[in-house]
């Protein structure tokens, strides 16, 4: 990842959440790009530190991203439609990457994500082939784009790449789904072991969904996975549609057809989960199958709050992502989740915030594979962000409530500085490498327009 100037090994912190309350004066020691101390009681700073006002907190991790999907922002929000309909217009601009549009587009939306504090992505990747399906020289030309622009923007990534294989159920992928599929899953598992993983950057698997990997193939991605001890995801009861097509398949729910083959586990997550049975919640959490929730894209989608906090009482752990970017923001994402469930159940106080930053922390960093982040604790990677106290969302509540003006109140905009591995990627709110984001941003998807 690149590097701005060398960052001071001391940092002082106006305020700190350490877990689960908020402290003020707190001095981390950084070495070799890991927190080497926490100290707290340091009413002033020390020489040479370097001062972060406002309430820092350990990196974000977006367990969920297309990076792609970016482009679409705004577009789709015309008019109405349905999740199908919206599904075209993204097969469109998906159409038209290219390796070096897609790192254009991507390094872009890494840097506005370091800007809202997000210290890892997990990219849950499919657009794999050249359009018709024909691989690229280098067959993974567009994971390796992705990956190149998230150390380009200075976070770390997770590639999850993803089998994707069929248009539904065992049918042939439609002509706009060939650039995602390998024909196979021995032949997606052949390509993806060719990734190779380097500092910031871990290599995990996805299934799309069991629409789009036929069920006697699910276990050999889950093998995969398994073997090389790293994340797998899977996007898991998101419509109605897909429970109802996998009953008239297969005679029993999406969760039950994963389970059946394997697929759940502790290194697993299930994106969305949001059409559960009972059953379905009791084999999630039991198994220990996490469970990454993408607020607003639910709400974007019209797909429906999915029982969140019935899977974290069942045993699985809650992360949260931006998904298809319709924002980028895990604050919003956090609040979200607790003000969905006020919402269908007609209560408050499902979570404190300090759970809910859990979720948009070590927990987020855990499923991505990343479990040494995600803290602000002797040992662990030295990825932080702060959020500003003093702005017209963020000023007035006492210092003790910092954690709750964050997650109830602040947004990506309150976001002040990142540090990723002891490096800073923002500071004052302008990003290292990228310093004009949003005509990056411009740029990129203006490239892609039809």
């Amino acid at each position: 990842m690149p590097v701005t100037t060398p960052t001071p090994a001391t940092y002082w912190l106006e305020h700190a959440w350490t877990d689960p309350v908020v402290e003020s004066g707190v001095l981390l020691e950084v070495a070799d790009g890991r927190i080497t101390d926490v100290r707290t009681g340091a009413a002033t700073p020390p020489p040479g530190a370097e001062v972060l006002r406002g309430l820092t907190i350990p990196g974000l991790a977006n367990a969920h991203s297309h990076a792609f999907h970016r482009a679409l922002r705004g577009t789709v929000q015309v008019g109405s439609g349905t999740f199908w309909t919206w599904r075209e217009v993204m097969y469109g601009v998906a159409g038209r990457l290219t390796p070096d549009s897609y790192f254009a587009l991507a390094r872009a939306v890494y840097a506005e994500m370091a800007l809202a504090g997000i210290t890892a992505v997990g990219e849950f990747h499919y657009l794999h082939h050249a359009p018709g399906g024909t691989p690229y020289a280098d067959p993974n030309a567009m994971g390796e784009a992705l990956i190149a622009a998230a150390g380009e923007a200075g976070i770390r990534i997770t590639l999850l790449d993803t089998a994707y294989l069929s248009s539904g159920f065992g049918a042939a992928p439609e002509p706009h789904q060939l650039r995602f599929s390998d024909g196979t899953a021995d032949a997606w598992a052949e390509r993806a072991s060719a990734l190779k993983e380097r500092e910031g950057a871990r290599i995990g698997a996805a299934i799309h969904s069991v629409r789009a990997v036929p069920a006697d193939q699910l276990a050999t991605v889950a093998r995969w996975a398994e073997d090389r001890h790293a994340p797998l995801h899977v996007h898991l009861s998101e419509q109605t549609a897909e429970n109802d097509a996998c009953q008239a398949a297969h005679g029993r729910t999406p969760t039950q057809l994963l389970a059946d083959h394997g697929v759940l586990g502790a290194r697993t997550t299930g994106v969305h989960n949001t059409h559960l049975t009972e059953g379905d919640i009791a084999l999630i959490g039991g198994s220990a199958t996490g469970t990454c929730m993408c607020p607003t894209t639910e709400r974007d989608l019209a797909d429906g709050i999915g029982p969140a906090a019935a899977l974290q009482r069942a045993g699985s752990p809650l992360s949260l992502g931006s998904d298809s970017h319709a924002v980028v923001d895990l604050l919003e994402e956090a609040r979200a989740m607790e003000l969905n469930e006020r919402l269908r159940t007609r209560t408050r106080g499902h979570w404190t915030a300090a759970a809910l930053l859990r979720a948009a922390t070590a927990d987020g960093h855990a499923a991505l594979g990343w479990t040494d982040a995600g803290r602000l604790e002797a040992g662990a990677l030295a990825d932080f962000t702060t959020i500003a106290l003093d702005t017209v969302r963020t000023a007035g509540p006492p210092p003790r409530l910092a954690a709750e003006t964050a997650v109830f109140a602040a947004s990506a905009a309150d976001v002040r500085h990142t540090v990723v591995g002891g490096r800073t990627v923002v500071r004052d709110g302008v990003h290292a490498t990228v310093p004009d984001a949003a005509g990056a941003l411009a740029d990129s998807i203006a490239a892609l327009r039809g």
